[in-house]
């Protein structure tokens, strides 16, 4: 990994870090939501928290563009460099008291996400990774799981009915009765739990992209997937899938079987 790399992650875990604070003044205090256009919440914590990370990232590296769940994209969209922030990622869960919350961070040049970090502030957990550098919570060394038989797997996902309001339900229906265990309410955590070998897969059928910003590079040096339903490492498909690569197939398969 290039210093330039090195420089880049601490700047994420340090800025995560901080945002996740100011999220805490607000946490289990009886914040009040807002619902977008869209239908989603949005609380001052997750202002206050995006506010702060663009002006962290406009003081240090001027000229690059960013894109945000709150404040949308701001700089060229030729930039080399994007960062790309969700500044309360599970809002829901926020607002509830329910501490699976994140603050997301990824790092994208020339298209590919090279760094990134997701902090969880409730439970003081921060998974980072860097291209060729490794994955890591807490400072300790992440590994996706070495199960390898989808009926001893647990899938992960935020919300089993969002696969019906997505019209995807009968595609994950196989998956689903293939594995041993299924569980819910975890947004980003279930990513999480998913690169640090505590759980197999984590899927979800909608996606948008600062929900997805950090994680292709940390399931990648987790040794593991993070993409969308076809295979493709991205965060632009709208949809994701997050396992170990010896699961992908397998997954895969189950999720697309007529191709």
């Amino acid at each position: 990994m290039s210093l330039n790399y090195r420089s880049y992650l601490d700047f994420l875990t340090e800025t995560a870090f901080l945002a996740g604070r100011i999220t805490l003044a607000h946490f289990q205090t009886g914040v009040k939501a807002e619902s977008k256009a869209d239908n989603t919440p949005v609380t001052l914590a997750d202002r206050q928290s995006e506010e702060f990370i663009r002006r962290r990232i406009e003081s240090s590296y001027p000229g690059s563009a960013i894109v945000g769940e709150e404040f949308g994209a701001h700089g060229s969209t030729s930039a080399s460099m994007r960062f790309i922030i969700d500044p309360i990622d599970g809002t829901k869960a926020f607002t509830r008291g329910v501490p699976l919350y994140a603050v997301l961070l990824g790092l994208e040049i020339e298209g590919a996400i090279v760094a990134g970090a997701a902090y969880f502030p409730g439970l003081d957990e921060m998974l980072c990774a860097a291209n060729g550098e490794g994955c890591f919570l807490n400072s300790r060394r992440a590994h996706v799981s070495p199960v390898t038989d989808l009926s001893k797997a647990y899938l992960l996902t935020t919300d089993w009915g969002g696969f019906h309001k997505a019209n995807k339900a009968k595609r994950v229906e196989q998956l689903i009765n293939s594995v041993f265990y299924r569980g819910g309410w975890s947004d980003a955590y279930a990513f999480n739990l998913v690169a640090t070998n505590r759980a197999e897969i984590a899927i979800e059928p909608r996606m948008e992209i600062w929900d997805c910003g950090p994680f292709p590079v940390i399931l990648q040096e987790a040794g593991g997937y993070f993409g969308d339903w076809q295979g493709k490492t991205t965060i632009y498909g709208g949809e994701a899938v997050a396992c170990s690569q010896e699961l992908l197939p397998i997954v895969l398969n189950s999720l697309n079987p007529n191709d």
